[in-house]
């Protein structure tokens, strides 16, 4: 036998009895009581961790219960046999965890992405944040899938930022959008194009400027005519960000949302930046028949060409995947 666990009352129990009518109280209760966080040891037996908040605020429950016909009792407890303390801890970090979880669901559903910064983008990041600290305020033992949930939803807020600054940098290039590309703009980058590069320029024609003219220069002392838009190059209008290649930083600017385009992009950031932040399975292949046209095309409008039609294929792929 294991030895008696101390004789703390630790526990805060209502004992309650809902009357069969009105229907809606047994509903009622039971969502004032999620609110508080409270668990169910037994049928109508609830449990919050002992403190006076939590007397006060299942009085008020049971004032409520009382008044609507029902009858009940609260009482400081602690479990001598049967349950020990760990078990009931475990039954609040799983409820917890359920929680979270919602709130992770939501969180990577989000539509906020590159310049989606409308209302509804920001009211959901405040939504989020509500329901993360509701969430934490009741979170009594340090559930597990806190740290997810907090993660996912600093990533909406993080792509929300990211919108906004994408708008602040186009209206400070003359407000540079779809609508300004209708006519075809010279777009220049570095010679010797490589999957940045050669994904960028293929989205540029494909999504944002689709008369799009390519101009490939020495990467030093190079000074843009007027009109001329550089990509993946030093001082350029649209680069690298701190996190992201050049092919996210174009989808962000220009609020290009094709879910197709996000495992391509997955695929570009991880071969260009040489890491495995994404690690999808077919990166390598990508990786390898990337290569070899660089290898069997020196020049960059043979790159270009051949490297489209690669893209094209895995758009397609992605477009049709379930």
């Amino acid at each position: 036998m294991s030895a008696p666990e101390p004789l703390d009352e630790r526990w805060m129990l209502l004992i309650h009895q809902i009357p069969p009518q009105p229907n809606y109280l047994r509903v009622k209760v039971g969502r004032r009581l999620q609110r508080l966080g409270a668990v169910a040891i037994k049928n109508s037996v609830y449990a919050l961790p002992g403190s006076d908040q939590a007397q006060e605020d299942l009085q008020w429950v049971l004032r409520e219960i009382v008044d609507s016909g029902g009858d009940g009792s609260i009482c400081a407890a602690r479990f001598v046999d049967g349950l020990t303390n760990a078990q009931i801890e475990a039954l609040f970090n799983t409820a917890r965890d359920a929680d979270y979880a919602a709130i992770l669901t939501e969180a990577r559903a989000a539509a906020v992405d590159g310049a989606d910064v409308d209302t509804s983008a920001a009211a959901l990041l405040t939504r989020l944040r509500r329901r993360l600290a509701g969430v934490a305020a009741i979170d009594f033992f340090g559930a597990s899938g806190r740290l997810a949930a907090e993660t996912a939803v600093r990533e909406v807020a993080q792509r929300l930022q990211a919108g906004e600054e994408a708008g602040a940098r186009r209206s400070a290039h003359g407000g540079t959008s779809r609508l300004d590309l209708s006519g075809g703009r010279i777009w220049v980058t570095r010679r010797g194009i490589h999957v940045d590069r050669m994904a960028s320029a293929w989205l540029i024609r494909r999504f944002i400027d689709p008369a799009a003219r390519f101009r490939f220069v020495s990467g030093k002392g190079f000074t843009p005519e007027p009109g001329e838009l550089r990509f993946d190059m030093f001082e350029a209008e649209f680069t690298h960000s701190a996190d992201g290649c050049t092919f996210e930083v174009l989808l962000s600017e220009f609020a290009v949302t094709d879910a197709a385009l996000r495992p391509i992009a997955e695929i570009v950031h991880d071969i260009d930046l040489k890491g495995d932040r994404f690690a999808r399975e077919e990166t390598r292949g990508i990786d390898r028949l990337i290569a070899g046209i660089a290898m069997a095309h020196p020049d960059d409008e043979g790159r270009l060409e051949h490297s489209a039609a690669v893209f094209d294929g895995l758009y397609e792929y992605y477009r049709r995947k379930k």
